[in-house]
């Protein structure tokens, strides 16, 4: 057995770690929702049209999105560093990190969009047709606030597997408690480190999934 001396930890390393983490899974995590919501609406919107052209573009889209979500995060890291390094400058580190993360997210986030707005009683969305609303209207006043208690899970759901990701992108210099846990537990055989780092990863994960889920509590209607 080994002994876990944990006196000789760098708190402010540990701090900045998890800042870090943070700033990625927020950063990241907005603009997954910004992206992902509005395509998640199209695919919706497209799957019901009657028309040839639309549900042709509804096939490539949902192609597109299929193929983004079938991508492991790792290699995707890796396969975005041209893109990553044009965008922001940088294929690692905290900023360098945000791109892969948001291609990443956005189409997985975008089929809980279109599976949540599936959920909607269509009862209401005919309701609405019938006194006239136009398209944008539908989308705006009836379909998103319908699935309200869908999105919120939806959203709960991309946050938590982001953290994940951005555990991931540690193996390639993301920074983060992942390559915090990477660098310390796995290169240098330093065990307290890697199992502070997975501890604090758990508890984000708990208070995030704790907090989503009081959302869509309070939003559910009874």
């Amino acid at each position: 057995m080994f002994e876990l001396d944990f006196t000789q930890i760098d708190w402010k390393e540990i701090g900045t770690a998890t800042l870090d983490t943070l700033r990625m899974l927020g950063a990241s995590a907005l603009f997954s929702f910004i992206i992902g919501l509005p395509v998640g609406v199209l695919l919706y919107m497209a799957a019901r049209s009657t028309s040839g052209l639309v549900r042709f573009g509804y096939s490539i889209l949902s192609f597109i999105v299929n193929i983004l979500r079938s991508v492991p995060f790792i290699i995707l890291i890796v396969a975005m560093i041209p893109i990553t390094k044009s965008l922001v400058g940088v294929s690692y580190g905290v900023l360098g990190t945000i791109p892969p993360l948001v291609v990443g997210a956005a189409p997985f986030f975008a089929r809980l969009v279109e599976t949540a707005l599936n959920e909607v009683d269509k009862g209401v969305i005919e309701a609405a047709h019938a006194m006239g609303s136009s398209t944008s209207q539908i989308v705006w006043r009836v379909l998103l606030p319908e699935a309200r208690p869908g999105l919120l899970a939806g959203m709960t759901i991309t946050i938590v597997t982001l953290v994940s990701y951005t555990a991931m992108s540690g193996q390639v210099g993301g920074g983060g408690l992942g390559d915090l846990a990477i660098k310390y537990g796995y290169y240098r055989y330093e065990t307290e480190i890697m199992i502070l780092a997975v501890v604090l990863m758990i508890v984000l994960v708990q208070l995030l999934q704790m907090a989503g889920d009081r959302l869509v509590r309070h939003f559910t209607r009874k």
